[in-house]
């Protein structure tokens, strides 16, 4: 398990990391998100004692990582998978973190055959595209079967096999009852990825929630109601804007017979509907997406706004994704 407990990383007057405290568990894998500058690379060096905290400390299995006997054998990282010497071969790279850290050489063969590396083992890395870069990260992370992984931007440069191959390995790992701490800017595959999400911005806590939790509360998700009778549904608007105590609750229109009532629940949606006899041939939730949720969440937290941007704003009635 990994523990931040009110971790702090100032440069000068700027805050990069606000008072983080979480804890990453294990057998789940935990996704890291935030917008461009909202420090989620700078925790991720603290955790793996790259970085001094200004305040605040970053446990690994209750021990700060500099403390650990054997850190490769316990935590695995890739934070930047072209951090290593371009004229050694993918194997020798390996086989010199092997031979340091007191893992066999067998082991080298083994995760680059799991990363798809095995046939192209001894050509220089220089010559890798970003994808076998990323690949052969992977590869270094792994060498010490640890418990605890550590990936940023894992996915950055991978081809859509590459992008699959992630997931399921991600996954697997956390199976397996590791502790997985990963960070994506590709919201579709953390969607697929992720049971949990810790979401931060301008180096402060968002939101630490599951996926299913997040997706549900979001204010980006609707009811869509659909009936055969115009007059019925135009009754049913009314009453939906007349009669809710919740100021939040809006009504969009897709056409005479068809609405989209966001702020509310298909059980409240239902009632009133059944209160006024109209009958309907749809009722249902429209789910959002993690990219919906997320905008939504983060809109203040942008950094680096495109002016115009439509960050945060409300999808429109047609705008549907499925979780």
């Amino acid at each position: 398990m990994i523990t931040l407990r009110g971790l702090t990383k100032r440069y000068g007057d700027t805050v990069a990391v606000d008072n983080l405290t979480l804890d990453v568990r294990e057998g789940r894998v935990t996704g890291f998100l935030g917008p461009n500058g909202a420090g989620k690379s700078t925790t991720m060096r603290m955790i793996l004692g790259l970085d001094r905290p200004s305040r605040g400390e970053a446990l690994i299995g209750g021990r700060p990582y500099a403390a650990l006997r054997h850190p490769v054998r316990e935590v695995g990282a890739l934070l930047d998978a072209k951090a290593l010497h371009p004229a050694r071969s993918a194997r020798d790279h390996l086989l010199a973190m092997a031979r340091s850290n007191g893992i066999p050489a067998r082991r080298v063969d083994e995760v680059l055959e799991t990363v798809g590396l095995a046939k192209v083992a001894r050509r220089r890395a220089g010559g890798f595209s970003l994808g076998m870069y990323q690949r052969l990260g992977v590869a270094g992370a792994l060498l010490g079967d640890p418990r605890v992984l550590i990936f940023d931007e894992p996915v950055n440069g991978l081809d859509p096999d590459g992008v699959r191959w992630i997931r399921e390995l991600t996954r697997n790992l956390a199976d397996e009852g590791r502790t997985v701490f990963l960070s994506s800017h590709l919201m579709s595959e953390m969607q697929l990825t992720a049971d949990q999400l810790v979401i931060i911005g301008r180096g402060t806590l968002l939101a630490n929630t599951s996926m299913s939790e997040f997706l549900a509360n979001s204010a980006a998700t609707a009811v869509r109601v659909r009936g055969p009778e115009p007059g019925s549904i135009a009754m049913l608007r009314h009453r939906l804007e007349s009669h809710s105590a919740d100021p939040a609750v809006r009504v969009d229109v897709v056409s005479d017979t068809e609405l989209v009532v966001r702020g509310t629940t298909v059980e409240f949606v239902g009632d009133v509907a059944h209160a006024l006899a109209v009958r309907l041939h749809e009722l249902r939730t429209m789910s959002a997406s993690l990219e919906q949720a997320y905008m939504e969440l983060t809109a203040e937290s942008v950094e680096y706004a495109v002016p115009g941007s439509t960050a945060g704003a409300n999808p429109s009635p047609r705008q549907e994704a499925q979780v």
